[in-house]
């Protein structure tokens, strides 16, 4: 967290969003003295078992406690002009939503704070949701295109039968998936028959097999290879390149992301906010 900050100047704001401070990135923060006052706590000591029981809240929600909670040193005004340094903490939005769930719900300030924030909170979710939708689209529509370098790399190879190539594309989700074949992700991500595995992938997925497609397409062609027992190969070794990546950076495994909302729902859905009617190609 940025300590170059400034307050806000709405008077008519909320109390909560009068105290709100903004640093040169564009970035929230409350000071927890501050928020404290707010919430009517007049020892700011009692304030800081709140704060305690939010960062334990924010540990057990997987969210580092360092980029919601930073320990900083101010300067307080005191009297006849002086000034003195006190320990106080930069919070974030979050942080701030974690507190007030741990106050005192006796304060009616706290309550105000409840409403608030939950409110804040979920506007942010209902953006956040817009940007993976956003992704989502993007990545799909990235990878149709791919699928269609990648079938051309293939059938230079000698994969030219429809079958054979479902056989290849196999070999690359098995690379990827740990051994798992399209079929057996189908089950276990329980779609439906008629469901196809990447309309219903989220962004960190849809990621993962867009990077398996180039890279595997730009394999075969950069190393020429040639039948279809190598092409299957390559394609499996990528996938599980790939895979290995994800797992070195500690990432979740393909196969344990959920399944999501179909692609196809979000682009109808973007269709009417345009206007348009044009089907996308499968």
């Amino acid at each position: 967290m940025s300590r170059n900050i400034r307050k806000t100047d709405n008077e008519h704001a909320s109390p909560f969003e009068q105290i709100k401070r903004v640093n040169d990135a564009g970035y929230e923060f409350w000071s927890s003295r501050e928020f404290a006052e707010v919430l009517g706590y007049g020892d700011y000591r009692n304030f800081e078992a709140v704060v305690e029981k939010a960062k334990i809240a924010c540990f057990n929600s997987a969210h580092p406690i360092e980029d919601h909670f930073v320990d900083v040193t101010e300067m307080i005004e005191i009297g006849k002009g002086g000034q003195r340094a006190v320990k106080t903490m930069f919070m974030s939005r979050y942080a701030c939503y974690l507190a007030i769930q741990n106050a005192d719900p006796k304060k009616e300030q706290v309550a105000q704070g409840q409403t608030y924030f939950a409110v804040q909170t979920r506007r942010q979710e209902l953006s956040d949701e817009n940007i993976e939708e956003e992704r989502r689209v993007l990545l799909r529509k990235e990878i149709r295109l791919h699928n269609v370098q990648l079938a051309d790399a293939a059938k230079n190879a000698g994969v030219v039968e429809p079958l054979d190539y479902a056989i290849f594309q196999n070999h690359g989700y098995m690379g990827l998936y740990g051994g798992l074949r399209q079929d057996d992700i189908h089950r276990r991500k329980g779609l439906k028959k008629s469901q196809k595995i990447l309309d219903h992938m989220g962004s960190t997925e849809l990621a993962a097999n867009l990077f398996r497609a180039t890279q595997a397409e730009e394999k075969l062609r950069r190393d020429k290879v040639k039948g279809k027992k190598a092409a299957n190969q390559t394609h499996q070794e990528v996938g599980a390149k790939v895979r290995k990546t994800i797992q070195e950076l500690g990432g979740t495994m393909p196969e344990n992301l959920p399944a999501v909302e179909s692609i196809k729902k979000i682009e109808t859905k973007q269709r009417k906010k345009l206007g348009g009617s044009t089907h996308p190609p499968n």
